[in-house]
């Protein structure tokens, strides 16, 4: 069975001369090509033009009517026409072009010009049904231009070059803000699900659940887009929806040139959105975006015009034609997303709310302070010598409502990295495509949570690290090959929980760093003097330099040394931390560590002095108090401690941060031993106060990042406590002591 669809017709432009010229004897066939008497297809198209007809009438007397029907009514009429004469074929592909020009609203003119066009075509029908010559065009219409005769017949469909982008409207007249706001937040939701089930369907383009999947998207977008009068968006969601409704139907392959076509629709709807969001926020003036509508559009249209080979929906399908649509050249295509039938679902009779994320953070702040507010109260001096039994039971229970308040709250704000990892799946597919490399994205952990803030921080540092590890890092195919690789690379992007912080690596195995050439590198630059000596580790942070390269020339995609600096800027502002270790020829891991500085955590308490400090406990290793003997000195690396039978390096809290009132000696105190990534280090206390959860506040540009603080808290007998970042204190020189060893 050979189905036909309504851009077909469009392929026969390549036929059709000027509808100026005059179109005697231009008389269709009895029958058309797939069996359907000529009466009744006439008919079908008679009945489509009456409805044309009063959709005309209807915007005569309301103007501001959008053309989005009419478009409609167009295609219906060009489907229907598909054994009609060749002038009527190319009068209603005419038509349906100057709809799309028109987008919104018709002008004056452009309402004459179909109303001229609807004349002619009644008369053209009748003429078609009595077998007659059709009529000769209206001389005050605009002519058709006739495609080259000598189009290869394998080469059918729209092949103009895409027209200019499309200034289109941000706000509709009429629409209130605050729907605007939900159609941009549904829509990004949208467009996450839509990018990444059409990543797994280039890998696996017959999984009829992620196909549905995307197709549902895509319908949902366009009713939504219609609710709100976006025509122009409606129009383009309908032309990808046929596209992937053939797909379903089994008509259709989904290939790279298909699956780079739904890749720039779901990208022109993105680039909308986000220009609404930016608009309705205030971080944008101006009430319009320019859009590659008819770009897209013509793509859908060659894509679908494209001829294939045999008939019926199981019939092998030809290659498409290129897309008008610029797209990366082919490459092998990065692994794809995990499917979403594999992603968790929430439960339906769950549901969800949409809520500020102001009010969010208000009420997270709220909870702290009662936590703070509980904990006064339970620890008041004034109730330590009253006995009443039910006062005890009240204070108890108060404090374990406050607690699972407060477990409940730290949740509301905390969500799954896999969003911002499966944002790195397309990258990696665009860049290597544009690299012309081979490259495989092996996502792990990604269920690990995150603040909610801190996701949004570490999107713009992934991006960075993942185009360098794609350009620098992974090598091409062949010279994978000669070095006995396999031709794909592969970058592995995981995360997990260690020690207090949320832990980010970014692995690839390409050509690794070779300390020997960023030495070179960085003493070209006046990084670094010739005669200064630096080990692998400190030779290899220099790569986070501003301005530093190791790139011999600059692409489109990196090599000006304008990245990394960001990373490491974008990651010390949450207070976390990026390390590298790296083989020539094996390969290049980034770890960055992130800690939870912006929820509530638990913390243990410790003395120094008269001060009061908070170690996060899941820094804490183990604590104890030193036996004689247990610290030494060693010449250039300071006090050790012997823990466990590893010499440990031992950091005086006292002396650290200049407490005059701190013990002295080890075998007074106690040593906390913490740990941050592959390092540990000794911490020297007075003594342990208890644990306590606290909230964290930021201490702004009072203490910057690297002093050995991730903000302060209030504590429970209202004292401010300051929180160490341990990730600071494990790397930190001491001040006196390594200056006496």
């Amino acid at each position: 069975m050979t189905v036909v669809r309504p851009a077909a017709a469009a392929g026969r432009r390549a036929a059709v001369a000027k509808l100026g010229l005059a179109v005697a004897g231009a008389v269709g066939p009895r029958r058309t090509p797939q069996g359907i008497p000529v009466s009744d297809s006439s008919a079908t198209v008679r009945q489509r033009l009456q409805q044309i007809g009063l959709e005309l009438a209807s915007i005569e007397t309301a103007p501001d009517r959008a053309v989005g029907p009419l478009a409609d009514r167009l295609a219906e009429v060009e489907a229907a026409a598909t054994g009609a004469p060749a002038g009527i074929v190319a009068a209603v592909c005419l038509a349906r072009a100057w709809a799309r020009a028109a987008a919104g609203a018709l002008s004056a003119e452009e309402r004459g010009r179909f109303a001229g066009w609807h004349g002619w075509m009644e008369q053209a029908v009748t003429a078609w049904e009595r077998g007659r010559p059709l009529p000769a065009w209206p001389a005050d219409l605009p002519a058709a231009e006739p495609a080259p005769r000598t189009e290869p017949a394998s080469r059918p469909g729209p092949q103009r070059a895409a027209p200019a982008e499309q200034t289109v409207s941000l706000l509709p007249a009429g629409i209130d803000a605050d729907m605007m706001q939900l159609f941009c937040a549904e829509c990004e939701d949208l467009l996450r699900d839509i990018e990444q089930g059409v990543l797994v369907l280039e890998e696996r383009p017959d999984d009829p659940e992620t196909l549905n999947t995307v197709f549902r998207a895509f319908h949902t977008f366009k009713g939504n887009a219609g609710l709100l009068k976006l025509v122009v968006l409606q129009r383009v969601a309908h032309e990808i929806e046929s596209l992937l409704d053939s797909a379903r139907r089994g008509e259709l392959r989904l290939g790279r040139a298909e699956i780079d076509v739904v890749l720039a629709g779901a990208d022109l709807f993105g680039r909308y959105v986000a220009a609404v969001s930016a608009r309705l926020d205030g971080r944008r003036a101006g009430d319009s975006v320019s859009l590659p509508v008819a770009a897209v559009i013509d793509a859908v249209e060659a894509v679908l015009a494209a001829p294939r080979t045999g008939a019926g929906p199981s019939a092998p399908i030809a290659a498409a034609p290129a897309s008008p649509v610029p797209t990366p050249p082919p490459a092998a295509p990065a692994a794809a997303a995990p499917a979403l039938a594999d992603a968790p679902r929430p439960a339906v009779a769950g549901g969800s709310v949409r809520v500020d994320t102001g009010k969010l953070d208000g009420l997270i702040d709220l909870v702290g302070e009662l936590v703070i507010a509980q904990s006064m109260v339970a620890q008041n001096p004034a109730l330590e010598g009253v006995a009443d039994e039910q006062l005890a039971r009240s204070l108890a229970r108060l404090r374990g409502i406050c607690a699972d308040l407060q477990r409940t709250a730290t949740t509301l704000r905390m969500v799954p990295i896999r969003g911002t990892f499966q944002k790195m799946v397309r990258l990696v597919r665009d860049v290597a495509g544009q690299l012309g490399k081979e490259v495989r994205l092996v996502l792990e952990g990604e269920e690990t949570e995150l603040d909610r803030s801190v996701i949004e921080e570490i999107g713009d540092p992934l991006v960075h690290m993942i185009r360098n590890a794609a350009d620098h890092g992974i090598e091409s195919p062949a010279d994978r090959v000669a070095a006995g690789k396999p031709a794909e690379g592969t970058i592995t992007l995981r995360a997990r929980h260690q020690g207090g912080f949320v832990v980010i690596e970014v692995a690839d195995d390409g050509r690794g760093l070779d300390p020997g050439r960023i030495r070179r590198k960085a003493v070209e630059r006046g990084l670094l003097r010739a005669d200064e000596e630096l080990g692998d580790r400190e030779l290899l942070g220099l790569i986070f330099a501003p301005g530093f390269s190791t790139a011999e020339r600059v692409s489109d995609v990196s090599g000006r040394g304008v990245g990394m600096d960001v990373v490491r800027r974008n990651i010390e502002r949450i207070r976390g931390k990026v390390e590298i270790a790296a083989t020539p020829g094996g390969g290049t891991t980034f770890t960055i560590f992130m800690p939870l500085t912006l929820a509530i955590i638990e913390g243990l308490l410790v003395a120094v002095g008269d001060q009061r400090f908070v170690i996060p406990t899941l820094a804490v290793r183990e604590s104890f108090r030193p036996a004689p003997g247990a610290v030494s000195t060693v010449h250039g690396r300071g006090e050790l401690v012997s823990v466990r039978g590893r010499l440990v390096p031992l950091l005086r809290l006292g002396r650290q941060f200049g407490i005059g009132s701190a013990v002295d000696d080890p075998g007074a105190g106690i040593v906390v031993v913490v740990e941050a990534g592959q390092d540990t280090r000794c911490l020297l206390v007075d003594g342990l106060v208890g644990r306590q959860e606290v909230v964290i506040k930021s201490l702004g540009e009072t203490f910057p990042p690297g002093r050995g603080f991730a903000g302060a808290a209030i504590l429970a007998d209202g004292r401010v406590g300051l929180i160490l970042d341990t990730s600071a204190l494990v790397r930190v020189r001491a001040r006196a002591t390594e200056t006496a060893a």
